[in-house]
């Protein structure tokens, strides 16, 4: 117990870390693309300036070397500078598609003005001292920037695949590791109940010798009986068990026959089936463990009261036998988790039934179970399919 509540902490530590790691990657993520949008203003702003000037000293040929520089320096942004009358001036790394046509010159300019607040272009007047408008310029994002911004969409789904990974595995493993302990478990079982078993069969025959009341051998022997076919089925379910050729039809009678003898008499055991065999690949002691499984859970379902019908059909190259009761019925979101090993809906019980059945239904037979339909108060219909070859 001590060993698991550590592997707990430590799993739930690990979780907190990782939030914490993905978090900081993420605020840092977030604090490079603001440092970088602002250097983009300020380069900007540099821009806007340089071209301010240019237009203000361009009729006295008197234009600052540094201002031409600075405007036919290398800029990856798109750039499109619009005067006070509203026309289209200077652009740069715009294509002719967005220029020649009005309205997908607006649609541009209403696309940079959402990337980036324009910067007003304007300067004062030396003669009225005043501040004269002379424009705008718009700028898109450069494509550092555009990388940069859908940077942690792609590090949150990168995070979310190497989570799901890291989920299904675990899952796998800690499946593994049940499969494996459900394994161990029947063997030791079989072995365990296989020794006074055989005692069990000496003293019968040291009965018969004493003159003992026949019918009470008789009893004893089926007793016997059954704890050799309890025996066999766990000596299976911890190992591959061998498949032969069966009649489907036969097993799943003579299953329904000894079910419906010891049970309650108020449980009304109707049965339908093709008259004729349907042979599958099938381990009988196995599938009337399943068959049994599937029957006692209808049984409890409906407490003890109520109708149960088992019938079977043939489509093509498939079998299913369906198992319906009247009972409590089940919600959909539980379709899926009766079949979890523990998972009950009992007071008392294991909930290990309805996971053996899928084990030897799905692993051992490569068949399918599932629910196949449920109405609460009014009953459920579980399915099994089979391949007939």
């Amino acid at each position: 117990m001590l060993f698991y509540k550590y592997q707990n902490a430590t799993r739930y530590i690990i979780v907190a870390a990782s939030f914490v790691i993905i978090t900081l990657i993420l605020w840092n993520t977030f604090v490079f693309f603001q440092y970088f949008k602002e250097e983009q203003r300020q380069k900007m702003d540099i821009w806007a300036f340089a071209q301010t000037e240019f237009q203000k000293n361009m009729l006295d040929d008197d234009v600052n070397p540094m201002v031409s520089r600075v405007l036919i320096s290398q800029n990856d942004n798109q750039i499109v500078v619009v005067d006070a009358k509203g026309n289209i001036g200077l652009t740069n790394n715009i294509e002719d598609k967005w220029l020649k046509n009005p309205k997908n010159s607006q649609q541009l300019i209403a696309n940079l003005a959402a990337e980036n607040k324009p910067i007003e272009l304007s300067y004062i007047d030396p003669e009225t001292n005043k501040k004269v408008h002379d424009g705008y310029l718009y700028y898109g994002n450069s494509p550092l920037i555009t990388k940069l911004k859908y940077y942690p969409l792609a590090l949150l789904l990168i995070i979310i695949l190497f989570g799901a990974v890291a989920y299904f595995f675990y899952r796998s493993t800690k499946t593994a590791a049940q499969n494996k302990l459900w394994s161990g478990m029947a063997k030791e079982t079989a072995h365990q109940i296989g020794t006074p078993l055989s005692s069990l069969i000496g003293w019968t025959e040291i009965l018969k010798t004493e003159h003992v009341n026949p019918d009470y051998i008789t009893e004893i022997e089926k007793d016997i009986s059954r704890l050799q076919t309890i025996t066999e089925r766990f000596s299976k379910i911890g190992s591959l068990p061998k498949l032969e050729k069966a009649d489907i039809v036969a097993e799943t009678v003579e299953s329904f026959d000894y079910l419906k003898a010891r049970a309650s008499k108020l449980i009304e055991f109707k049965i339908d089936v093709p008259a004729q065999p349907i042979y599958v690949p099938l381990n009988k002691q196995l599938y009337s463990w399943t068959i049994e499984n599937l029957v006692k859970n209808a049984i409890d379902a409906m407490r003890g009261r109520g109708t149960l019908l088992i019938a079977i059909s043939q489509l093509e190259d498939n079998v299913k036998i369906t198992i319906s009761d009247s009972g409590k019925g089940l919600p959909r979101n539980q379709f899926k988790r009766i079949f979890e090993p523990g998972f009950t809906t009992k007071k008392r019980g294991w909930g290990l039934g309805l996971s053996l059945a899928k084990r030897i239904v799905e692993e051992f037979h490569n068949g399918k179970i599932y629910v196949l339909d449920s109405e609460l108060d009014k009953g459920t219909r579980m399915q099994i399919v089979f391949k007939t070859s």
